[in-house]
């Protein structure tokens, strides 16, 4: 990890917070270009849009491709707040990111669960993997906002 990891992680945070505010979970997610320019923002939008392909790192990764013009971001790094689906996983994948970096482990829903199930090219693309960049900020953020839910219902 280095310090760029940090900074832009805390922008990952600023996104999942936008979520929070509009009632999705909390996650949010960007694409950063080889120079350390964001060419991609995302933040969970879920309920909002009535589809569950809706994830942080899907819309991160849509405005990624037409930012550049292009759907190849082979030096590219996807920052995101909580460990990304399988869904995501193979998004990345498929986009030819190059890098991960990732908060909080998701119990339930991460990649590392399933990981035997990504595509075969899996390690031929994502050439690193970084977790648990500021995971106490993103897991207290989804913990906070999953405890009212409960309390709302």
């Amino acid at each position: 990890m280095d310090g760029s990891d940090s900074y832009f992680m805390e922008k990952a945070l600023m996104l999942a917070k936008e979520a929070y505010e509009l009632d999705e979970v909390p996650i949010g997610a960007l694409v950063v270009s080889a120079d350390n320019i964001i060419v991609g923002r995302g933040y969970n939008v879920t309920e909002n849009q009535f589809s569950q392909s809706r994830h942080a790192e899907v819309c991160a990764i849509e405005q990624a491709g037409k930012t550049q013009g292009d759907w190849r971001m082979e030096q590219c790094t996807l920052y995101v707040t909580l460990e990304p689906c399988l869904m995501c996983m193979s998004l990345v994948c498929l986009s030819r990111i190059s890098r991960v970096v990732y908060g909080a482990s998701s119990p339930l829903f991460g990649y590392t669960l399933d990981k035997e199930l990504l595509p075969f090219h899996y390690k031929k693309h994502i050439k690193g993997i970084t977790a648990g960049v500021r995971a106490d900020e993103s897991k207290l953020l989804l913990e906070h906002f999953f405890k009212h839910k409960r309390k709302d219902e």
